[in-house]
């Protein structure tokens, strides 16, 4: 069990620090969102986890209402 809450905290360290990260490029990721809305976008990670990437936390980002 411990295995297991150590790496969901890892995970929400990645996501919180990766957002960060991302929101750093704002203007880069208000493109990708105009893109999404007119055409397929594939986001491509590397990681065995499909449940826990990059492409994850981008698409979470991505799929937020515009504030």
């Amino acid at each position: 069990m411990q295995a297991i809450k150590l790496r969901a905290d890892r995970w929400q360290t990645f996501r919180r620090r990766y957002t960060a990260e991302l929101e750093d490029h704002i203007d880069e990721i208000e493109r990708l969102r105009s893109l999404c809305q007119n055409e397929t976008v594939t986001l491509v990670y590397s990681a065995r986890d499909e449940a826990h990437n990059n492409a994850v936390v981008l698409k979470e980002l991505l799929s937020r209402k515009q504030s």
